[in-house]
């Protein structure tokens, strides 16, 4: 295993974190308990959860995933060899939806940080989390593959400098080690440094947007900050649900997979401009004699500004396929490859 430092702060964290938004409703406990034990014996050591998993949040099964975390703390007592993050979620993108959590109350000020805090501490069995982020923006923007910026007024839109302060609080009680922010945009992560450095507050020290080879948004704007600002992009989606794996090709929906178990009208990975890039690298993966999984991944934990990728997979031999991505290293042939993919059909799927 290789580990990359998340941010400036102390913490060393695996090139490949464990996601868990399947578990609670394609995984069970004993799965969920499985994939940990595998991925630690692997030397992952980073484990990403979030209070409104799983996805989609539903109100019979939200706080499952960090409760199957828990279970699997309070059981091993491992609690010194991983990683540990999680979300509080963001205002409902619909009037009236996530109602769920803590009746809709999700605006990131004093009330919600501490409530959604100590709940996400007491499911999960422990008295601290490595990184607590925010799942995404308090404010109207764009994030959640809308590309254009929405230009709406939010009102009732809780001020960046409120909400460190607030996170500085709970560092200071010990809670939390280090914060970070999730589907933010360039304006978001240079607000939050720039408030934090004038304020005095903790500094954010990673992002967790969406990057893979159907999803390179981030590297215009994002990945400067990574390099000059030190935060970490943790990437999620790096698989982009699956999709680079060729198996939802012209709208496949295979039995027991992600899109046909609980997002049958998710369209972020449709269309044929995808299927266009996905069977590009697919093509690839066949003239190299790859995995695709494997040879996605490796692309995305090669980036200078990824301190970790985050998996999520519903059965250990994905987990281990996925892990292999580690051993594999892109020549400049298939990375000029890869170029040539994108340049043909880039992002497709933001």
């Amino acid at each position: 295993m290789r580990y990359r430092q998340l941010g400036r702060s102390d913490i060393k964290v695996s090139v490949i974190g464990l996601g868990t938004m399947t578990w609670g409703h394609q995984n069970s406990e004993s799965d969920a308990h499985q994939q940990i034990e595998l991925a630690l014996a692997e030397g992952v050591n980073l484990i990403d959860t979030a209070e409104m998993y799983p996805t989609p949040t539903h109100a019979d099964t939200w706080r499952t995933t960090e409760r199957y975390i828990g279970s699997w703390l309070a059981r091993s007592g491992r609690r010194d060899d991983v990683v540990l993050a999680s979300k509080i979620a963001g205002p409902a993108r619909e009037p009236g939806g996530q109602l769920h959590i803590r009746d809709g109350l999700t605006r990131h000020d004093r009330r919600n940080i501490v409530e959604a805090l100590d709940g996400s501490l007491k499911r999960l069995n422990t008295d601290y989390l490595d990184l607590y982020q925010l799942h995404w923006p308090d404010r109207a923007t764009n994030f959640f593959g809308q590309r254009e910026y929405p230009y709406a007024e939010d009102n009732q839109s809780v001020a960046i400098e409120e909400t460190l302060s607030v996170l500085a609080e709970q560092v200071k009680a010990g809670k939390i080690r280090h914060i970070g922010v999730s589907n933010e945009t360039p304006w978001g992560v240079a607000e939050f440094i720039k408030q934090s450095e004038r304020l005095g507050l903790p500094r954010i020290v990673s992002v967790q947007n969406p990057y893979s080879l159907l999803s390179r948004l981030y590297e215009g704007g994002l990945s400067e900050f990574s390099h000059r600002e030190g935060v970490g992009l943790l990437a999620y989606s790096p698989l982009a649900f699956g999709s680079l794996t060729g198996k939802y090709l012209g709208g496949a929906r295979p039995e027991g997979s992600r899109l046909a178990a609980v997002y049958r009208t998710f369209n972020r990975y449709d269309g044929p401009a995808v299927d266009q890039a996905v069977n590009g690298y697919l093509e690839i993966a066949r003239q190299h004699n790859l995995s695709p999984a494997q040879l996605a991944l490796a692309y995305v934990i090669n980036k200078p500004f990824v301190a970790s990728a985050l998996t999520g997979q519903t059965s250990l031999a994905q987990l281990r396929e996925n892990l292999g991505a580690l051993h594999l290293t892109l020549d400049p042939e298939i990375l000029a490859q890869i170029e040539a993919v994108h340049q043909r059909t880039p992002n497709p799927a933001p």
